[in-house]
């Protein structure tokens, strides 16, 4: 493991009441290596050099209990953002379990953002965070096809076996639910695709789906799925750039359809699907968030 030094580990977000309710951002791993083709975090802008190596930071567990130790306001902490939290290396270093503890011990809520089945490691110290506070677990998953995910995300688990870390979450009371994003153009943009993820959703228990019927591209990561998707799928780049140019936000073509198809369903089987009521259904009442101290 390397690992990087840092000052901070929590930083205040300004944009959590449009994005799960979140207070407070944090990435314990610098580099995820998931190997997902279409993501974000290889932009620039984020300066993370060699994206598919794992780092960790120096101290940051020292440095976190700090920040929390400091904090007047709780609220809900977001993990997992750029950086899949729940990496092979985690498993050994256990750098997430101990973070959880200290959110714990400070009376902090959790979204946690994955694609990994190591989460349900951590299902016992979630129960006990859920007893007093927020928690909502988001798993992306972006095919209901086991041979077309491990394409896409070739060195994760598959989305059969992300359907039953759902199940268990579920089953165990957590809030947990999909991020059905991103949905590729002219990949897996079917209404087929759509359906069987919501029924297998259905099937999961899950509370919630949030979707976006597209992909988001810039700069470097541009560039590197467009590589990607030509050794799958020759020349689909030509396509992606005859219909999309430089935009950064690149929805389907079959968007409105899609997400009409993805809302009945929704609608069928219960399964939330607005922001804002995924939001009120996992915050607990303030008068039920009673401090453990």
């Amino acid at each position: 493991m390397e690992y990087i030094p840092v000052k901070t580990i929590l930083s205040r977000v300004k944009y959590g009441s449009s994005w799960f309710g979140i207070d407070y951002n944090m990435n314990l791993y610098r580099g995820c290596n998931h190997g997902c083709i279409y993501c974000d975090s290889r932009s620039d802008c984020y300066h993370i050099e060699n994206f598919d190596k794992i780092r960790a930071k120096e101290n940051e567990i020292e440095i976190l209990n700090s920040a929390l130790a400091g904090k007047k306001e709780k609220g809900v902490v977001a993990i997992g953002s750029m950086s899949d939290t729940y990496n092979p290396l985690e498993k050994k270093y256990e750098i997430t379990s101990k973070a959880l503890e200290l959110l714990k011990r400070y009376n902090f809520g959790i979204a946690i953002a994955t694609k990994s089945n190591l989460i349900e490691r951590d299902i016992p110290i979630l129960k006990e965070i859920n007893k007093h506070n927020d928690v909502i677990v988001k798993i992306t998953i972006t095919t209901s096809d086991d041979n077309l995910a491990k394409k896409l995300e070739p060195n994760v688990c598959t989305s059969s076996e992300r359907f039953k870390t759902v199940k268990k979450l579920t089953n165990n009371g957590i809030f947990a639910g999909i991020l059905l994003m991103p949905i590729l153009p002219f990949i897996n943009d079917t209404e087929e695709n759509i359906i069987q993820i919501v029924e297998k959703a259905h099937q999961a228990g899950a509370k919630f789906i949030y979707s976006y019927m597209g992909v988001t591209l810039r700069d470097k990561q541009r560039d590197y799925y467009y590589n990607k998707i030509d050794k799958l799928y020759p020349e689909l780049s030509l396509k992606y750039k005859k219909t999309y140019g430089s935009r950064y936000s690149c929805d389907s073509p079959n968007y409105k359809r899609l997400y009409k198809v993805f809302k009945q369903a929704c609608e069928k089987y219960g399964i939330l699907y607005k922001m804002d009521d995924i939001i009120k259904a996992y915050k607990k009442p303030k008068n039920q968030q009673i401090s453990l101290f």
